[in-house]
């Protein structure tokens, strides 16, 4: 009877932990283009601006509604888009408004109002805000092994025109569009690694190359995930890796003075970008000597930490990993669970960093940059 007692008791105490609940989110009223397709997007679908299974239906009384099932307790945030995150929603004036957020610990229902959309309101000029240091490679390099073009950015240091017998080690990074330039970054939010960069060279006397690699924004949850996926589909992130080392490196090593070897050689992104750079020291960890693994999206492929276990790493890498406790509730949870791996197979310096007001944002992945670089570079 105990045992039968201590079973039941598990039993319990594993339905609790596996909790789900039903969110229904009802729009009352929508300022302008309510006839259009609305979506909700959010940590609980990597921040989809299109997904169809996140696409609102029409709830009666002119009412619009979404009903987002099995979701684990945690803290969530979204905003409503009209299918691209040029469509985002605004407040009636045009201005941006903040994630929206709600916590789940039951079932729940959000009754909310969308006052503007941005394509409604001209935008005011957005300046480019690279600087002199930053490059396009190329607007159209090509990527045999997905078929497709992708434009190429570069950020080459101060004294790389002065220096001319300098080597200089590099960094590879996913979304480009976002690490340079207010101008082509989503939300006009940039990393600003051009600046933080020029600011650490004159304080550590240490440089380094970045390379950025754009995303296509209809196939960065194909490119970034090494994995098939039943919901998003294909995972093209091998072909994609295969690029980056087969194709782009040996252009960028051709081209510019570089130091080759993985001790010299990093990658990094965030997101999806940050899955990908973790498996990159997976499948290539002869050409990488790091990662930058920034709120990693270990959740759309569990199948990492696979990987990860069985690799046969003979080299030692340096990973920093950073994650916003205000991100999804599994974000800081699986992120621990990865270092945790690494840790046990005694072969790298690894570090582990949890912001307790981290968003899911590039203005926190700014702020990250400059300790992790100076951590790179002790």
């Amino acid at each position: 009877m105990k045992r039968l007692f201590f079973i039941f008791s598990i039993s319990l105490c594993s339905i609790f932990l596996q909790a789900q609940y039903t969110v229904r989110i009802v729009v009352n009223t929508v300022a302008a283009k309510a006839n259009d397709a609305i979506y909700i997007a959010g940590n609980f679908n990597n921040w989809n601006p299109a997904d169809n299974n996140y696409k609102l239906k029409p709830f009666g009384g002119g009412r619009l509604v979404v009903v987002l099932n099995d979701i684990k307790p945690g803290n969530y945030e979204y905003k409503f888009t009209r299918g691209e995150w040029s469509k985002v929603e605004t407040t009636a004036k045009g201005e941006d408004i903040a994630n929206r957020t709600f916590t789940l610990s039951a079932d729940t229902s959000i009754e909310v109002s969308i006052a503007g959309w941005k394509d409604d309101f001209p935008d005011k000029p957005i300046p480019n805000t690279a600087s002199v240091n930053v490059h396009i490679l190329d607007s159209a390099f090509f990527i045999p092994q997905l078929n497709r073009y992708r434009r190429i950015w570069i950020y080459l240091p101060a004294s790389y025109q002065k220096e001319k017998n300098k080597l200089y080690p590099v960094l590879y990074m996913q979304d480009g569009q976002n690490l340079f330039n207010e101008q082509t970054a989503a939300f006009h939010t940039e990393w600003g690694i051009d600046e933080c960069l020029d600011t650490l060279a004159l304080q550590l006397h240490k440089e380094c190359i970045v390379v950025g690699i754009d995303n296509d924004s209809t196939k960065r949850l194909n490119e970034y995930n090494p994995y098939d996926n039943d919901k998003y589909g294909k995972g093209e992130g091998k072909q994609y890796l295969d690029f980056v080392v087969n194709t782009l490196k040996p252009f960028v090593d051709k081209n510019y003075r570089t130091l080759k070897d993985a001790k010299h050689t990093f990658i990094g992104g965030s997101s999806m970008g940050a899955l990908i750079s973790m498996y990159a020291l997976v499948q290539y960890p002869n050409i990488f000597g790091g990662a930058a693994v920034f709120s990693p999206s270990f959740w759309i492929a569990p199948e990492i930490y696979t990987d990860v276990t069985n690799a046969k790493w003979q080299n030692t890498f340096q990973i920093y990993f950073y994650a916003g406790q205000k991100e999804s509730n599994r974000m800081v949870i699986d992120m621990q669970r990865m270092f945790n791996i690494i840790k046990q197979k005694n072969c790298c310096r690894a570090e582990n960093v949890t912001f307790p007001l981290g968003q899911h944002n590039e203005k926190y992945w700014r702020d990250e940059f400059d300790d992790f670089y100076r951590w790179l570079t002790p």
